[in-house]
This record gives structure tokens, sequence and C-alpha cells, in this order.
């Protein structure tokens, strides 16, 4: 009876308790959760804080302003690597790395168990389809053996620098000229990303859509390439069960990439089959005028089928819609990553004037070398060769350097198909996604030196000539059996461009304006890059 009386009080007491808990009481009771959750991880784990049921995300949300910069900070604490986890119930987690040696684990050493996975697949199928840029396993060796075989044939690289230069001097420097005369600024993104367009759409299905002119007009193909391309961005941004419910009642920003996508595959497939016609009708003769890229493949791809009265059939090797993906794929990559590597060279240029004179130099040395007359007066009649460009060693530097402090692509995915163990230690679990942050590994001292964040082409350059560095220590270009198969091209576009402009014309960026880099997969500048143009005098004739 007594321990039953005392039980009832008991009791009694705590219902009476808890009549009166406070919001106050609760506030701390859950501060306190979080805190023993961080205690907890600074005891036994590396990295930013992962939050109780909302993992990473919070933190992530704090930092969005400075996002890249959040990442390398949180890499140079924990020494190169550390974990993240997504919300609880996103099924997202795994670790984020700046190390060199992890990456060349996972991109070479340990290559199949990191492929692009499915995260990263799904978001850009619809655009993509089983492009090169999208694929996994033996479609993607199948378009890299392709690829591979076209690209670095003497044909291809020949018609390709011949684009570059008819592009440039046919448009680019008629636009640059009529901005020059009228003394009005303009968007140095916007020109590169219309002048990349006009060139990867010629060098891949050799068709120029148009987009480069003095009226800078809006055509509807890149216009649905390039909407489709931020629309398959955002997929990144947003939790799965959002973008992939609007899928599934087709609204939003799901209904706009639907019909972006499709304009851009009409195009695609419209250009495809007119092309096999083209080729069919030739009756397997070498197309006289046609050495893109589109046109070499199905050159290429056609076998004889001998049939039983010896007249021969031709079968094809490649589906439309191999064509299409593959096509589509390569316009993709070759259009983001060389316009916005050029805004950037050129923002670090009007920042480091005594690199732009250095290049200037180098590039008077180039002409006056094979025009001894050359005088400032046929400053327009000039055409660098790719002979030419070789010779560029100091701008080569200098476009390295820049895309090591502003890659183009920033951050990239890998997902793990079994449980593995980087070189430093840490495991990496059955379907965990690496990300590793090129941005980064450019601003970590242990990588680069005490002088990393600096602009300095001279760390390129040895006795005189430039040299490389470890694909992956600069993984700008990709690494490993991935190195980007158009890294040639990339940088002959470059500085074609480069060298072009800068003989002819001061860049002169717009003064007030906030220049910062964009959140998304492509290292875009948030808010472009306005800039004048004056004419340049005197170049050949100085020293």
């Amino acid at each position: 009876m007594i321990m039953a009386s005392i039980a009832a009080a008991v009791v009694a007491a705590g219902t009476k308790a808890s009549e009166h808990l406070c919001a106050s009481d609760l506030a701390f009771a859950v501060l306190g959760l979080f805190a023993c959750s961080a205690a907890m991880q600074r005891l036994t784990s590396k990295g930013p804080m992962i939050w109780p049921v909302l993992g990473i995300l919070p933190t992530l949300f704090f930092h969005l302003a400075d996002i890249y910069e959040w990442v390398t900070r949180a890499a140079a604490r924990s020494g190169g690597t550390f974990p993240f986890r997504g919300i609880w119930f996103a099924n997202y987690s795994g670790v984020i790395t700046v190390d060199p040696a992890a990456i060349q684990y996972m991109l070479k050493t340990r290559f199949a168990n990191f492929p692009k996975g499915k995260y990263y697949r799904e978001r850009f199928a619809e655009l993509l389809g089983d492009g090169i840029f999208n694929a996994d396993d033996q479609p993607w060796r199948d378009q890299r053996r392709a690829a591979t075989a076209e690209m670095h044939s003497a044909r291809f690289a020949e018609y390709s620098a011949c684009t570059i230069a008819d592009l440039v001097h046919r448009k680019l420097l008629a636009l640059l000229r009529k901005v020059a005369a009228t003394g009005e600024s303009v968007d140095l993104q916007e020109v590169f990303l219309r002048f990349t367009f006009d060139n990867i759409c010629t060098a891949a299905f050799g068709v120029d859509p148009g987009c480069l002119s003095v009226d800078l007009p809006t055509v509807p193909f890149a216009k649905a390439f390039e909407e489709a391309t931020e629309l398959s961005l955002f997929r990144f941004i947003v939790p799965p069960f959002v973008w992939k419910m609007m899928r599934h009642f087709d609204v939003g920003t799901e209904q706009r990439l639907k019909a972006a996508v499709r304009v851009v595959h009409n195009f695609a497939e419209e250009t495809v089959v007119n092309r096999r016609t083209e080729f069919e009708n030739s009756k397997g003769s070498r197309f006289a005028d046609r050495s893109d890229l589109l046109s070499r493949l199905i050159e290429s791809e056609t076998v004889m089928d001998d049939d039983d009265d010896h007249t021969g059939s031709m079968k094809a090797k490649y589906s439309n819609k191999f064509l299409k993906d593959f096509c589509t794929s390569f316009i993709l990559a070759g259009r983001d990553t060389s316009s916005v590597a050029l805004a950037w060279f050129f923002w670090l240029l009007s920042k480091h004037r005594h690199v732009e004179e250095r290049i200037l130099r180098e590039i008077s040395a180039v002409i006056k070398s094979r025009h001894e007359d050359e005088t400032t007066h046929a400053l327009d009649g000039v055409v660098f060769t790719v002979d030419d460009l070789k010779r560029m060693e100091y701008l080569q530097a200098a476009i390295s350097e820049s895309l090591r402090l502003y890659p183009s692509v920033p951050i990239d995915f890998k997902e793990a198909l079994e449980d593995d163990v980087f070189p430093d230690g840490t495991v990496v679990k059955k379907g965990a996604r690496v990300i590793y942050s090129i941005y980064s590994m450019a601003r970590m001292e242990s990588i680069w030196g005490k002088d990393c964040r600096e602009f300095k082409p001279q760390r390129w350059i040895k006795d005189g000539v430039f040299v490389t560095e470890s694909q992956f220590k600069y993984a700008v270009f990709n690494a490993g059996p991935r190195l980007c198969i158009g890294k040639k091209f990339a940088y002959v576009q470059m500085k074609m461009v480069a060298a072009a402009i800068l003989l002819r014309y001061k860049v002169k960026v717009v003064e007030g304006q906030k220049v910062a880099p964009k959140v998304t997969t492509t290292l875009y500048m948030k808010n472009g890059l306005e800039v004048t143009f004056e004419k340049r005098e005197g170049l050949l004739a100085a020293d």
C-alpha cells in the first residue's frame, strides 16, 4: 500500500510537471540533441557539421553564397577528404575530396568501380540519352573508340582548325569591329557562348546555326539547347522526388525541359537523317566537302555486305539514335567549356596587365618571324595557323593557369559500384557518391604551394617552354580513361580566339560590375562580363 501510494504520487507529480512543460524546455532539449550530435561528430569524424535528419543541408544553406570557397575551406581543414550525408530519406551520401591520390585511384586505378553512375545519368537522360557524355560501360567504350579515331584524324584536325579560323574572322571579328566603332559594351561571356556554339555545331554536325552575327539574333535551336541544359542542371539542385513528381505530371521546369529537348532532338534527328540520305545517294563515295564529325562517323560506319549476286549493299553500323545522342553530347561538352574559360581568361588579363603585355610580345614575335615585312597596317589580314599557335607557349600557359583557377567544370561526380578504400584510408561504401572539387584543388597549398591563389602563368613555363602537370593534380580536362578527347581542339580554339582578339583590340572590363561564379555544373559568370573594345595600334612595331 505504501509503495503504491508513493508510485501514485510520483506519477501525479510527473503529470503535473508535464502540464507545466514550456516551449523553452523543448527548445533546450532539441538544442541539446544537436549539440550532442555535433560533439560526437567532432570526436568520430572530420569535415563540416552533419545535422540529425537534415544531414549536411543546413550547412550548405548557410554557405550558398560562397559554396565553392566553403568546400575549399572544409577540404583544407579535413586534410583533403571528408564525408557528407543528405536528408535521411533522400539516400544521398558519400565523400567530397580534393586529394590527387584519391582522384588518381578513382579515375584510373579503380576506374571500373567509379562510373558516372545512375544519379548523374538520369539527370541528363532526356537531353543526352546514351551519348558519350552521359554513358558508362560498353556504350561509353564504343563511342570513345569512334570519337578518338575520327577526332584524331588529320582530316578532322585540318577541318576543325579551318572552321575555327573562318568563324573568328568572318563572324567574331566582324562583331567586335562594330562594337569597337560604336563604343558600346557587350557581354563577352554571351559572345563566346555564341561563338563556341556555332563552332561546335559546325564541327559536330557540319551545320552553322548562325548564333554569332553583328545583330546577335535569337536562334531557336540554340535557345532550346541552352534552356534544356539549364533545366537539366536544375535537377542537381532539387531533391529527386520533386523533379520526378513534376516530370510525372508534366508541370513547371520539367514541362519546359520536355519542350526544349523536343526542339533539340528534332534538329539533331533531321540533320542525321538528311546526312545519311546524302551519303547513301552518293553510293558510298567520299563526301567531297564533308569533314565534320557526323559525316566522318557515317562514312566510316558502312561495311559492304556481299549477297548472293555479289552486288553488295550498305549496312549501317550506327543507329540514327546513336549518332543523334553522340553529336548532342559533343555539342554540350564543347559549347560551354571553352566559352566560359575564355571569359574568365580575359577577366584575369584585365587584372594582370603584365601578363597581357607578355602575351602581346609573344604574338608579335610569332608574326614577325613569319612575315619580316609585316606592318601595323596589316593587322586585319593576319590569320594564325596551327603552327603559329603551337609556338605561343606563354599564351598556352596563361590559358592553362586561368583554367586552373576557374575550371569550366568546377566539380565532378562519380558513384561507387562496390565498397572501396581510398589511399588515405577513407572508406567509400557501395552506392556512395564521390564529389571531387576541381575548383578547390587549385586553392590547396598542399597541391600548388603557398602562391596557389595567384594567377601566375610562369608556373607552367620551364626554360621558355610550356610544361604539363599531372592530370590528377590538374583535372580540368578530366583524367584517366575519360581524359577529354577534345583537349587539343579546345586549346586550338581558345588560343586562336585569344590571339586574334588581343592582336587587334584592348579589352576593357566595365567597372562596377560584380564578377562571381554561378553555382552550376559549368562555371558560368553569374552576371556575365560586360566589356568594351578599343582598337589596338602599333603592336607589330613594338619590341
